[in-house]
């Protein structure tokens, strides 16, 4: 079977880093094709020269032995090719059709034809096993709907290639059966597929064949994934071998620090919610688990302040109580967060990778409240980037430019600078971070509950949750369904508690 995208000495430049380094690699038609590598490695890049977004500075791609210089989006999916970033590319302000038909709505008369629109989005929609309102804003939705609308909007552009990056990191595992289900299909259809993922039991379920990428250049090609054993893969990625990406350390742990009791939104969306309660010891890591809607971000929002609360909860810290709590309250009284979606709500995209640390100190670095103490956020920066192995050019870098797990070790390095921190809540700290950067994550997680500091982690994978945690809450439709310690907690145990009766 001759190859039908082929990557020939690719390399691409950035200041200061080089992203891709002469990789050349072949893919099949009617075969799914695996990108594996730590963030940074340059899985990413590839794919943006594939869509169109970069130009390669050496080298060259081909479609069935064509040459192709792609100088925008729009010509990669004129010759045939759909790329699904991570970092999805939406309008919030538009429907769910207008969305996926952005650029070819249908017209009748010189006027968009809604009617048809809607009709064509809906069928779709439909023969997907995708349940959404057409007529949604994007706005409204869950993050895990709008990766849905992504992969339509690609599938209805009727591509020979479609690349998938880190497709099923907002997915639940109802909608990730239904992507599987769908990539199955175009590959049964001859199209040619890319996939990366940081989840090794996905590219074994779905990949034909693999390649593998580190410090942007390509290790290895596997022409048969399923003969390839794991610990190759891991060892080809990171250069080293990694018997426990968890490597779980036993800590000190004292009496409660924080109290949380009858915690509920002060407007319910289910008229059957109860109030939540919940504690967390001084150096304790305090997983929760459940399925996608659980409702554990929302009870973490009401938590952090985001989301009001209803009268009669209360918080405890240290013996003072919080409620009602205010984000702001919540911040001086020790008690950060770093959200689920980096991108979103975590970040200051277009700002450097200093600003983004210091962002949350610089009340306290005002000179006379006028003028911030710049030396000082510089020494401040450079501590953190040294401390947390952050992987940038520069403190200067804007922090767009980092991969996702040097983005998160930025968060984490902008709350560990507060001097009066008592609790973090991470929520779902490794979404789309590679394994190696995985392992240094956890080892933040450990270092920072040595100090005394109650940590809570939020996470949809349940190897991770048994993996870090001392002890485990499990939520199920809005409410948590049992608790776990660790020396009790298994696969089994959890998900009888997570799945519905």
């Amino acid at each position: 079977m001759s190859a039908y995208l082929e990557f020939e000495q690719v390399s691409k430049f950035f200041p200061g880093v080089t992203a891709l380094n002469q990789v050349s690699f072949s893919a099949q038609a009617g075969r799914v094709h695996g990108l594996l590598g730590e963030n940074g490695a340059g899985k990413s890049t590839l794919l943006k020269i594939l869509g169109g977004q970069y130009k390669p500075d050496h080298g060259c791609l081909r479609i069935a032995g064509q040459a192709q210089a792609f100088h925008s989006a729009g010509d990669a999916i004129a010759a045939g090719v759909a790329v699904i970033h991570q970092e999805l590319q939406y309008v919030p302000e538009l429907t769910v059709t207008e969305n996926i038909l952005l650029g070819r709505l249908p017209r009748r008369f010189g006027f968009v034809d809604k009617t048809a629109a809607r009709k064509l989005v809906s069928e779709r929609l439909q023969a997907l096993g995708v349940e959404l309102d057409p007529d949604q804003l994007l706005v409204n939705l869950s993050i895990a709907q709008r990766q849905m609308v992504e992969i339509c909007k690609a599938l209805m552009q009727d591509a020979q290639i479609i690349a998938f990056d880190e497709p099923t990191s907002s997915l639940s595992h109802r909608e990730t059966e239904i992507l599987f289900r769908i990539i199955r299909d175009l590959r049964e259809q001859g199209r040619t597929i890319i996939y990366i993922s940081h989840r090794l039991e996905e590219l074994y379920a779905l990949c034909d064949a693999c390649t593998i990428f580190r410090d942007g250049k390509k290790v290895a090609t596997h022409a048969q994934m399923a003969a390839v054993a794991q610990d190759t893969l891991i060892s080809d990625m990171v250069g080293r071998e990694l018997s426990d990406i968890y490597d779980y350390q036993t800590r000190q742990v004292g009496a409660t620090r924080l109290q949380v009791t009858n915690l509920v939104a002060k407007s319910a969306a289910r008229s059957d919610q109860n109030p939540q309660s919940f504690f967390v010891r001084s150096g304790e890591i305090l997983g929760f688990f459940g399925l996608v809607g659980a409702g554990r971000t929302e009870l973490m929002r009401l938590l952090y302040g985001i989301d009001s609360a209803a009268a009669g909860a209360s918080i405890y810290l240290d013996g003072k109580e919080l409620a009602p709590m205010i984000v702001s309250k919540a911040i001086t009284s020790g008690i950060v967060l770093c959200p689920e979606d980096r991108k979103e709500q975590g970040i200051l995209a277009q700002a450097s990778v200093a600003e983004n640390i210091n962002i949350a100190n610089r009340r306290g670095n005002l000179i006379a409240g006028l003028f911030l103490r710049h030396a000082e956020e510089a020494q401040l920066a450079d501590q953190f980037i040294q401390k947390l192995n952050i992987k940038t050019p520069s403190r200067e870098q804007t922090i767009a430019n980092l991969s996702g797990g040097n983005q998160q070790k930025v968060i984490l390095a902008r709350w560990l600078a507060q001097e009066n921190l008592k609790v973090v809540i991470l929520d779902e700290p490794t979404r789309g971070i590679d394994v190696g950067a995985k392992n240094e994550i956890y080892r933040i997680i450990y270092e920072v509950a040595k100090t005394g500091c109650c940590v809570i982690v939020i996470s949809s994978e349940l190897p991770e949750i048994l993996g870090i945690s001392d002890r485990i809450m499990v939520m199920r439709d809005g409410q948590i369904s049992g608790e776990l310690r660790r020396e009790e907690a298994n696969e089994a145990a959890v998900l009888k508690l997570a799945l519905p009766d």
